[in-house]
């Protein structure tokens, strides 16, 4: 492996050969890379940059717009690289700035566009700001750049005020100072290891403005935003006075979560991204109450782009799923943004496992359930997420059906939440297990020297290989789909859909001469048919006009 340079590559020109088709990110189709689990070029179990990129003609032909790649920062890897201890540079797990620069070349070469994860809500203990803060002891300036405070009780013996971790615990932790004494406590809303910054010092708000820069040079198409609803606390860090914090995230305004304040903060990031040619776009992981405190995040002069988790989060039922598409582009309308759509990624449990179990068990969920109902299901929903108007978001391995791997035996899981208990589920896991391209091999094509989660036993015959050319194959039906997504003029970009009339349980809606119905119910319905089939997840029957739609099926249908 080459030695990692101490500055970044010459800025990329390589952004011009993208296609500089106007407004791309409204319509786009952004596949998600979880590098380690993606494919692994050295043979040492861990996926890396350079396997990436000897992948990208595979994403090419699969027929998304851009790749979004979790972190790869210099990180201790105490939550899989969400814990930077330097923003500008490669963790040598995954390579060097080099393999970064060219990776972000080729795909520019091949029209990919290239997002990078930025983690501005808190860094890794062994940032360089933060060992030095704890190494000065109280008073250091440097610890103002985080949230160090006294302790309460007597001997300040309590944390400062009651909130908890996502990841379960108290979201302080006490430190030893430099002379052995215990000392002051800081706050880490995820784990100990990821000690939040303060964001009224201009220190971090400095910091963060160079490291878009630095990227941006690089030339990074965008950043997706982790904890974009962080970053900015209430004034005096109140008490939340609850316990079971967990259950009030997503439904309620949180002291630390989605605080109006966020927003000068992206209004700045907007002009800096805005000085840059090639349509650079932003995109926010905000986990907010309503689909209409979302939207306050895609404001003409702040970010491009939010997940829509109130979209994943919704069952597989016609009315829940009419419901949140009226929401979220009514929601977006006003403020001029795309809608986004999503159902996995690598905090959740993969769609073909959540619809293969019954609703309301939540997104992160230890039972394999009915495997092909949950394939036919998923597969359905996969058909539906790309008819609606916006852009689309794909996760790794989703466009092979790969299930959870819910049965990893507990002393190989990673998650960091698993071992804090009273936290998030922790089996995360489970999703990031690496992808299989070959039937055969140590670990079926993601690398020669197995990987680091264990891939269960018959994953070669979910493999690239295996589905590559196969009729009727979730691959073939992915790559189908976008291909007819990207020739078919109604859909894409947009901001409303013309609901139809339909059975109970069916979800049916026209976009100009495109026609989507989606039956959710476990039986097959008959309907109008709605012209020339363009493509279904299942086998429909059509005679005198009238369709067989299956049981959780998806067909599209064109009047042209």
């Amino acid at each position: 492996m080459s030695q990692q340079p101490s500055a970044a590559p010459a800025p990329t020109s390589a952004v011009a050969t993208v296609s500089e088709r106007h407004d791309w990110w409204r319509d786009a189709v952004i596949y998600q890379v979880y590098p380690r689990s993606f494919a692994d070029s050295n043979g040492d179990g861990m996926g890396d940059l350079e396997g990436v990129r000897t992948r990208l003609p595979y994403l090419r032909d699969l027929g998304v717009d851009a790749v979004w790649l979790s972190p790869f920062y210099a990180s201790p890897q105490a939550d899989a690289g969400y814990d930077v201890a330097d923003y500008r540079a490669v963790d040598p797990m995954f390579g060097t700035l080099l393999d970064a620069d060219a990776l972000i070349r080729d795909a520019h070469a091949l029209g990919l566009r290239i997002i990078v994860d930025l983690v501005p809500n808190h860094s890794s203990d062994q940032y360089d700001w933060f060992k030095r803060a704890l190494a000065e002891g109280p008073g250091s300036p440097l610890r103002d750049r985080y949230h160090f405070r006294p302790g309460k009780g007597k001997n300040g013996e309590l944390p400062p005020n009651d909130w908890e971790s996502i990841f379960g615990g108290p979201a302080w932790t006490r430190v030893t100072e430099p002379d052995g004494t215990p000392g002051e406590w800081y706050l880490h809303l995820f784990a100990p290891e990821q000690p939040d910054f303060n964001w009224e010092h201009p220190a971090v708000g400095d910091e963060f403005r160079s490291i878009l820069r630095f990227w941006l040079d690089m030339g990074v198409d965008g950043f997706r935003i982790d904890v974009a609803h962080g970053m900015v606390k209430a004034e005096g860090l109140p008490d939340l006075g609850s316990h079971e914090q967990l259950k009030l995230l997503g439904n309620d305004v949180m002291p630390f979560f989605d605080q109006d304040g966020v927003h000068a903060i992206y209004r700045q990031w907007r002009r800096i991204l805005d000085e840059y040619s090639g349509e650079r776009i932003f995109v926010a992981e905000a986990w907010t109450p309503t689909v209409e405190r979302t939207a306050n995040y895609v404001r003409p002069d702040e970010l491009h782009q939010a997940f829509n988790f109130q979209y994943l989060g919704t069952h597989w039922d016609a009315e829940e799923l009419r419901a949140v598409i009226d929401r979220t582009l009514d929601a977006m309308r006003p403020v001029g943004a795309p809608a986004t759509w999503v159902l996995s990624n690598h905090d959740v449990t993969r769609h073909a496992t959540r619809f293969a179990n019954p609703a309301g068990l939540g997104t992160q969920i230890r039972l394999a359930g009915d495997r092909a109902l949950g394939l036919r299901r998923a597969r359905a929903a996969t058909l539906l997420m790309l008819a609606l108007p916006g852009s689309a978001y794909v996760y790794q391995g989703e466009e092979l059906g790969l299930p959870d791997v819910v049965d990893l035996p507990d002393e190989v899981r990673q998650d960091p939440a698993y071992f804090r208990g009273a936290g998030q589920d922790g089996f995360r896991d489970g999703c990031r297990v690496p992808i299989p391209w070959t039937r055969e091999g140590s670990s079926y094509g993601f690398g020669d020297g197995g990987s680091w989660l264990p891939q269960p036993a018959g994953w070669g015959e979910l493999s690239v290989e295996a589905q590559t050319g196969e009729p009727g194959s979730t691959l073939e039906l992915y790559r189908e789909a976008l291909a007819v997504r990207r020739a078919t003029a109604d859909l894409g970009a947009g901001d409303a859909v013309e609901w139809l009339r339909a059975p109970e349980g069916v979800v049916a809606f026209r976009r100009g001469d495109f026609v989507c119905v989606a039956n959710t119910t476990g039986e097959s319905v008959a309907l109008p048919a709605h012209g020339r089939v363009l493509l279904a997840s299942g086998e429909i029957t059509e005679t005198s006009g009238e369709a067989k739609v299956p049981a959780d099926t998806t067909v599209w249908w064109t009047r042209a």
